[in-house]
């Protein structure tokens, strides 16, 4: 689900579910156009969700900047995924 706070920002950060029960975290400028993407609007989806499609906004927080984005991406693809399923559950 996407916040309000989430969707005005310039950089976000966001976690899909993708239809295998894994999880895929990326970064954007506009959640709602990428999510459409990686469910096959476009060629521009990832590869990792093509064949795991459907995906479904399981998280996203906005950015300052590309390069914040950028660092908070990284830091949630270190987690484990208990804490990136804790992560999820607190946005909802």
């Amino acid at each position: 689900m996407v916040t309000a706070s989430a969707s005005a920002a310039a950089w976000c950060v966001y976690m899909l579910r993708c239809a295998d029960g894994s999880l895929y975290t990326g970064i954007t400028t506009d959640v709602v156009r990428r999510v459409a993407e990686h469910n096959g609007d476009g060629p521009l989806g990832a590869r990792y969700t093509r064949s795991r499609r459907p995906v479904q906004l399981v998280h996203a927080e906005p950015a300052a900047s590309r390069a914040e984005a950028t660092r908070r991406e990284a830091a949630i693809k270190q987690l484990d995924r208990a804490r990136k399923l804790a992560l999820c559950a607190a946005t909802l």
